[in-house]
């Protein structure tokens, strides 16, 4: 090295002059950037009549969605195993996991309350100029003999390539039993799928980075598609589905953090924003998992629980797509069909969205959820097809709605059983994604989850 290249003061390149740091974009602003931009260049794309813009716009999603989706069968799969096997580390593993399910049943059913109590106030399918001809019986539907024989597989592979993540759940579910029961002698398994679920998740911090983008190419061909005249036809209903998650989201959340676990909400959706906003954009509970679970032991939920209660809750705990979402449409199709419902299908429907939620899967959509819906009740499954156009503006809310819910249970759960960092929770800051991802958070979560208050 030369003398002159050795003086050269720090911070300036030799013979270039200061080099000026650039400013770093926040995630959040990022996301809002994409959705900004997709928005004005799907109007452009529809107003002006840009094919290729459109096409352009629809590809940018469409690769998006399924760089998530290509990483869900095996993440599902190893995180189920992993979070199983890692309740051995954890006292009172079997109350925590009735505490939490008990919590995923409790929130289900208020939000199934607000979405009914919401319909029957609003009349959604009033005065839309949909008919019974407007609909078409979808492709992939659901009923409960398909859910409840479609969870055995046939055979170990074709659940990963035609992604039946209800299948995956159950062989992962099972796999992670055995484990449990062959204690030390399953250790290399253990090792080798924690590596892999750590592998799987670096890669798919990749593809999060990339939402920003994804957002522009979703957003932009729902308004290039769809446009504003379709999105009008269906405003009472879509004005329900944003209003009902708002509810369940900034109302009964924090009145349960407040009320049940004595905590500041504030700090809540300070600490769990960046996987709301991911879930929003990217409209997967499964492909938000990582975030979910890194912002909710930030929170100062102990990891031990929090990796068996977050993929637990991100293939079963749905309020926004299994339960507000699915009352509201089941009340907008009958009306469209003319079809009076009684007091017993209100029932039916607050059934199917406890019961029923694990067959929403946390993948984007959630027709197999309604479509089980209407075949509980009766209801022609024509009506699907009333309600498919609109359904990625309605994704987006209903995805945000389920991810707070599956890092708000764990919360409330551990404070209630006396685990929950308290300092943690309150020293809680939206930080950056790439903070999030770098594990610069992670000090005092590897202990075991002590002992649960009685």
């Amino acid at each position: 090295m030369s003398a002159n290249t050795a003086s050269t003061p720090a911070g300036e390149q030799s013979g270039t002059g200061p080099r000026i740091p650039l400013p770093k974009i926040p995630f959040w602003a990022q996301i809002a950037a994409g959705l900004v931009l997709g928005v004005l260049l799907g109007w452009l794309a529809r107003s002006q009549d840009v094919s290729w813009l459109k096409d352009t716009l629809d590809q940018i999603g469409s690769i998006f969605v399924q760089l998530l989706k290509l990483a869900v069968a095996p993440l599902v799969f190893f995180a189920i195993v992993v979070s199983i096997t890692n309740l051995r580390k954890v006292n009172n593993a079997a109350r925590l996991a009735t505490r939490t399910l008990l919590w995923f049943m409790i929130t289900s059913l208020i939000a199934v309350a607000i979405g009914l109590t919401i319909g029957l106030l609003t009349d959604p399918g009033a005065g839309t100029g949909l008919t019974p001809a407007d609909g078409q019986e979808p492709k992939n539907s659901g009923s409960w003999i398909d859910f409840l024989t479609g969870v055995i597989p046939t055979d170990v592979i074709t659940p990963f390539t035609e992604l039946n993540v209800l299948q995956i759940v159950f062989m992962a579910a099972v796999a992670g039993v055995a484990a449990l029961k062959l204690g030390e002698r399953a250790k290399p398994v253990l090792d080798l799928s924690e590596s892999v679920l750590e592998l799987l998740q670096k890669a798919l911090w990749w593809v999060i980075r990339l939402a920003p983008i994804g957002t522009v190419g979703l957003i932009g061909y729902a308004i290039a598609d769809y446009g504003w005249d379709l999105i009008g036809k269906y405003a009472t209903f879509t004005a329900d589905v944003y209003i009902g998650c708002a509810l369940v989201l900034f109302g009964v959340y924090p009145l349960l953090l407040a009320f049940a676990a004595k905590l500041n909400p504030v700090q809540f959706f300070r600490g769990a924003w960046p996987a709301i906003q991911l879930a929003f954009v990217s409209r997967s509970s499964v492909g938000t998992m990582p975030v979910t679970q890194k912002v909710t032991e930030r929170l100062g939920v102990p990891r031990n629980y929090t990796s068996f209660a977050v993929p637990f809750g991100a293939t079963t705990k749905m309020d926004g797509c299994a339960a507000i979402y699915p009352a509201l449409a089941a009340i907008f199709i009958a009306q469209i069909f003319d079809v009076q419902l009684g007091i017993q299908d209100y029932v039916l429907i607050a059934f199917v969205s406890v019961v029923g939620s694990a067959a929403t899967a946390g993948l984007t959509g959630a027709t197999v959820m309604l479509t089980l819906t209407l075949s509980t009740l009766g209801l022609p499954l024509e009506g699907v097809g009333l309600l498919l156009a609109i359904d990625p503006v309605l994704d987006m809310i209903r995805t945000a709605t389920n991810v707070a819910g599956q890092a708000l249970v764990p919360v409330v759960v551990a404070a209630r059983e006396g685990i929950l960092d308290r300092d943690a929770y309150d020293s809680a800051t939206s930080s950056p994604l790439d903070e999030i991802a770098s594990g610069r958070e992670d000090a005092g979560q590897t202990a075991p989850v002590p002992a649960a208050a009685v």
